[in-house]
């Protein structure tokens, strides 16, 4: 069959090759010329009459054969070709999906309007810039250390009473905290001053976690969970013959003491699961987490001198600090769970979201991971390099506009996604210093086109650019990539708003910048930062 249909390619090419009008004879008259067209046409025309007739008689006869045998060899010719076909296909497509995040844009793709401004034609000022980033600087310097090393200090302080109030035997155990965000990636720039950490916990012996992810193969999770997993509590199969036999009193097990067999029984309340289910529920555990840090606080508070309040009753351990100067200092303390013995986390909440998953999916965080990732380049970028400076002027930009149009898709996360896409895709001589405002002009120009095709992917979930010295755990590095921008595929007037919060932004940008970093008359900037940046 193959043979049949490559010999009509071959009459065909040969005919078109042959005709005359395609390569006519020179030196001859107008009427010579038509006559002899006339004559090769039609002597033409006989010939692939009669390979047509050859052909139809071949393929009827190819036809009738084919559905009687069929020849092993022309099977599996037929089967390699159509797999390395697909195979090809496949690639093209996979490739166009890589350089879709890196796809420079046109400015006129996002905002036709006459008179918009876009990331090409804003008006950044490069001694602006540097006025900025040099205040960032003198800003993360002198005093984010200090807010941390405060931090630090007062989270194992509380962490410690925590545990001395909760019930060892009944209780979740609480391990240690991990800083995460932008306050421990070193490109806080906004007050007032944050720090996000996460404490992990584990159920009361002898109950473990199991996991679900939506990238495992049995998963069933629905579109909208994705990234997300459910936590099961369960009891270990005990071999041992005391736990499941009645003994007698006077018997003992020479594996379990005597306390250990009275504890092993919980409700599934006081697993903080949903009810009537073995999932971990998330409300349960804020609850619990929120009432164990009251508890904690209350027995260290004499000792210092500030006050500690709950900023969020929703949200478990968003505290808030203020000392008698009136600085504030806004301290998330997040319960999550660790995934196995990796650094990924489902997390009971982010800080920047008001509605989250709900019971019993717990979204799963990578922070950890983003945070080594960030410290890997910073080893193999140009000295004083721009890539956290971009990232800084754009959360700058994107949180001074919320404060005058309102909120909006984005998040400070989204920014740092689009930084990190940048980074793994851009070479490490290109963030030199000197180039900010060209980067600076990719990142806005890499959201323009993610606002655009409405697509957002996540930087480390099915992404094989991520170097394999980060670790990620290969069942998320090896899953199909996660839309951050689905919610803006779903609804429209939210994409509309995103829309015009970011035409607004490059709008502002200049303005904002330049009030941001006054000069001064003798040349010199400002370096006191307002509560309200």
């Amino acid at each position: 069959m193959q043979g049949a249909i490559a010999r009509v390619c071959v009459v065909v090419a040969a005919a078109i090759l042959n005709h005359p009008l395609l390569f006519p004879q020179e030196n001859t008259t107008l009427q010579d010329q038509d006559e002899a067209l006339m004559a090769r046409m039609q002597e033409h025309e006989e010939r692939l009459q009669v390979e047509q007739a050859k052909l139809e008689a071949e393929l009827s006869q190819l036809d009738a054969k084919q559905e009687e045998t069929i020849s092993e060899e022309d099977g599996y010719s037929w089967y390699f070709w159509s797999a390395v076909s697909f195979i090809i296909f496949f690639a093209i497509e996979m490739y166009r999906v890589d350089q879709g995040e890196i796809r420079p844009v046109e400015d006129e793709d996002v905002f036709p309007e006459s008179g918009s401004v876009t990331p090409r034609t804003m008006v950044l000022d490069k001694d602006v810039l540097n006025n900025f980033c040099d205040k960032c600087t003198y800003t993360s310097s002198h005093e984010n250390w200090r807010v941390r090393e405060f931090v630090e200090g007062f989270a194992d302080d509380l962490l410690e009473s925590l545990r001395s109030v909760c019930d060892r035997e009944a209780d979740m155990e609480v391990g240690d905290f991990v800083g995460i965000g932008s306050m421990f990636e070193s490109w806080k720039v906004c007050k007032p001053l944050m720090c996000d950490l996460i404490v992990s916990f584990s159920p009361p012996d002898p109950y473990c976690f199991q996991f679900d992810l939506w990238c495992s193969p049995s998963s069933d999770m629905p579109p909208d969970m994705q990234g997300c997993g459910k936590i099961k509590v369960t009891r270990p199969e005990d071999s041992c013959l005391c736990g499941s036999a009645n003994m007698g009193e006077d018997m003992l097990c020479l594996l379990h003491s005597r306390n250990d067999t009275l504890k092993v029984e919980h409700s599934p309340d006081e697993l903080l699961c949903s009810r009537n289910t073995s999932f971990l529920a998330k409300d349960q555990v804020m609850k619990w987490f929120q009432i164990s840090v009251t508890k904690a606080w209350g027995r260290i508070s004499h000792k210092y001198d500030f006050e500690v309040n709950f900023r969020n009753l929703d949200a478990a351990g968003a505290l808030k600090i203020r000392f008698r100067s009136g600085k504030v200092i806004v301290l998330n303390i997040i319960p999550v769970v660790q995934l196995e013995d990796t650094d990924a986390y489902f997390v009971s909440h982010f800080p920047a979201e008001c509605d989250g998953a709900p019971d019993p999916y717990w979204p799963l965080s990578l922070a950890v991971y983003e945070r080594n990732l960030l410290k890997h380049f910073a080893k193999r970028l140009p000295q004083h390099s721009c890539h956290l400076h971009c990232l800084q002027i754009v959360t700058f930009l994107h949180r001074k506009q919320t404060g005058l149009t309102g909120k909006s898709a984005f998040t400070n996360y989204h920014l740092k996604t689009a930084l990190l896409h940048l980074l793994l895709t851009k070479r490490p001589s290109a963030w030199g210093f000197e180039s900010m405002e060209n980067r600076l002009r990719d990142m806005l120009s890499f959201l323009q086109w993610s606002l655009q095709e409405k697509r957002l992917h996540h930087a480390l979930i099915g992404n094989s650019k991520v170097p394999e010295c980060i670790q990620v755990p290969e069942m998320v590095r090896k899953a199909e990539p996660i839309n951050l921008f689905r919610s803006l595929v779903l609804q429209r007037e939210l994409h509309a708003t995103t829309v015009r919060h970011f035409h607004e932004m490059l709008r502002n940008a200049p303005v904002l910048i330049q009030e941001y970093t006054p000069h001064l008359s003798n040349g010199g900037v400002h370096h006191s930062l307002d509560e309200s940046v």
